[in-house]
């Protein structure tokens, strides 16, 4: 059509061609391909006819400009008039496919299930098994088995939310309390104060080896603050069979600090007492924010504690049935969220409980 001389016969025919072209479009798209035929700035058949009014003498680019510009003013008002029907057929509610699509906000995940994940990860690829035991324990598998009788003062330590009057003599299932044949019995339950529990409902099912991980939550008094809350994740490992030393802890210590931390990561072990493991050890991580070299986080000492470990004492061998002098093991614990707080520069346990997008979002999308 523009290689036609610009005449009334061609701005008549492009007029027949738009006319029927218009009677065919039914729907709000095609009437916009419609508009951009005829109206493009760069290919538009009428844009064309306007461009070829330069090559006109003065007399000609008169009469045509005005059969052009009419015409131009036509297919506008007839396509105006066309989309605006169509906008206003269209039924209530309706979707309009044409519109480009609206990006939704991509789910994260908890910063703290993240850091679960990667434990569970490590340990699957070591040959672990993976429990959950209940959270509602009673005093011989969260205590006592773990050698913490009664009196012990490490049961301090724990600061416990009992759910009934704790026992104070007796017997408990087929397990002795102290307090003599005349002391009363009464049901004591508690909020676990460890996941450590899980480790003896396990060893009583099961006999060696043992090569297990507990993850779960744990409940003690604390007061909320910077760095405690009255409930928080636990993570628990224990390992027994024949031949097991310190060395195969401390291997194992290494080997997850670094898939967690990086493989440049330092570990030490320092020791410690923890009344169901002897010898017993708190295990720290150079710090991730110097390097080791000093800074403020790590109080310019390089190190970072994260967790509690030690080879498993023979009492709560004992306790479930093994024979100490056939084997051995070790157990260690750390908490969820001090491993999250050291691997994503958190300074506050609090933020990750209170649901807030704006800390959130900070975590990369699922």
């Amino acid at each position: 059509m523009t290689d036609q001389p610009l005449t009334p016969a061609a701005v008549d025919a492009l007029r027949q061609q738009f006319r029927a072209s218009l009677a065919a479009a039914t729907a709000a798209p095609q009437l916009t391909a419609l508009k951009d035929e005829f109206l493009g700035r760069k290919s538009g058949l009428v844009t064309a006819l306007l461009k070829g009014l330069g090559s006109l003498t003065p007399d000609q680019k008169r009469e045509m400009g005005a059969q052009v510009n009419a015409l131009k003013q036509e297919v506008e008002a007839a396509l105006t008039e066309g989309l605006a029907a169509a906008q206003d057929a269209r039924p209530v509610g309706a979707v309009d496919v044409t519109l480009p699509g609206r990006d939704l906000p991509a789910g994260r995940i908890h910063p703290l299930m993240r850091v679960r994940q990667q434990v569970e990860d490590i340990f699957l690829r070591m040959g672990y098994e993976i429990l959950e035991g209940p959270e509602v324990e009673d005093d011989f598998h969260n205590f006592e088995a773990l050698n913490m009788p009664p009196d012990h003062p490490a049961r301090d330590m724990q600061d416990t939310l009992y759910l009934g009057a704790p026992i104070v003599g007796g017997i408990w299932g087929q397990h002795r309390v102290p307090g003599g044949p005349d002391a009363q019995v009464r049901a004591a339950t508690l909020l676990r104060t460890h996941t450590s529990a899980m480790q003896i409902r396990y060893m009583k099912t099961f006999t060696p080896p043992v090569r297990i991980i507990v993850p779960g939550r744990v409940y003690r008094r604390d007061d909320l603050d910077l760095s405690h809350t009255p409930m928080f994740q636990q993570f628990e490992g224990l390992v027994v069979g024949e031949g097991i030393t310190l060395t195969d802890l401390k291997g194992t210590l290494e080997a997850m600090m670094r898939a967690l931390f990086g493989g440049e990561t330092k570990v030490r072990l320092r020791p410690s007492f923890f009344p169901y493991t002897e010898p017993s050890a708190e295990v720290d991580v150079s710090c991730q924010g110097c390097g080791g070299t000093g800074c403020g986080t790590c109080k310019h000492t390089g190190w970072l504690e994260i967790l509690g470990s030690g080879m498993v004492h023979p009492a709560v061998l004992e306790a479930v049935g093994y024979d100490p002098e056939k084997v051995t093991g070790f157990a260690f614990g750390l908490g969820l969220e001090r491993v999250a707080m050291l691997k994503y520069g958190v300074d506050d346990i609090r933020l990750f409980y209170e649901n807030d997008l704006r800390f959130l979002e900070q975590f990369p999308p699922l």
